[in-house]
C-alpha cells in the first residue's frame, strides 16, 4: 500500500526509539533492584510496567505499519485492537493508580500522575481504537492520527519512566538514609 509506504522513515524511528527505551528500562530496573522502596510490587504494577507496554505498543505499532498489507481496512483491525486491548489495560492500571491511595507508607499519586498514568494513555488508546474506524474512508487522516498516537505513547512512557527514575534516586532513597 503506498499510503503505509509513505511512514517507513517515521516508524523506523519512533519503534527504534522505543525499543531502546524498552531495553534501557530494563537496565535501570536490574540497577535498582537491590535496592526496592516499600511497596514496589504495587507501585510497580502502577507505574513501571505500564511505561513497559506504553513503548511495547509503540513498538508493534511500527511494526504493524511495515508489514504488506494488501488494504488498508487490515492493518485498521490490527490497530484497532491494539487500541482497545491498551484501553483496557489502562483502565486497570487507573484502579492500580487508585488503590496506591489506600496504603499507609505507599506513594500517594498527585494530578500529574493521574494525567500522565492514565487520562493520557486512556485518550490515546481510545484515540487509536477510534481511528481503525475511520481508516477506510480517509486512510491519510487515519495514518496521522495513529503516527501522532505513537508519538504520545512514545513520550509519555520517556515522562513516565523518568518520573520514577527522578522519585526512586531522590525521594525513596533520601526516605531510606533516614
Amino acid at each position: 500500500m503506498p499510503e503505509l509506504a509513505e511512514w517507513e522513515s517515521f516508524y523506523v524511528i519512533v519503534g527504534s526509539a522505543a525499543g531502546a527505551l524498552i531495553g534501557l528500562q530494563f537496565v535501570v530496573m536490574t540497577l535498582v533492584a537491590d535496592r526496592p522502596p516499600l511497596r514496589a510490587a504495587e507501585a510497580g504494577a502502577a507505574f513501571g510496567t505500564p511505561t513497559i507496554v506504553h513503548f511495547s505498543s509503540v513498538l508493534l505499532l511500527s511494526a504493524l505499519v511495515r508489514v504488506p498489507w494488501q488494504t488498508v481496512t487490515s492493518a485498521a483491525v490490527v490497530w484497532g485492537l491494539v487500541g482497545l486491548g491498551g484501553f483496557a489495560y489502562s483502565v486497570i492500571v487507573a484502579r492500580r493508580v487508585r488503590r496506591q491511595r489506600g496504603y499507609e507508607d505507599a506513594y500517594q499519586p498527585v494530578f500529574e500522575d493521574w494525567l500522565c498514568h492514565t487520562v493520557v494513555p486512556l485518550a490515546a488508546y481510545a484515540a487509536l481504537a477510534l481511528l481503525a474506524l475511520v481508516a477506510p474512508s480517509r486512510t491519510g487522516d487515519a495514518l496521522l492520527g495513529v503516527g501522532a498516537v505513537a508519538l504520545v505513547l512514545l513520550f509519555i512512557g520517556i515522562h513516565n519512566a523518568w518520573d520514577a527514575i527522578a522519585y526512586y534516586v531522590l525521594v525513596s532513597s533520601a526516605d531510606r538514609e533516614k
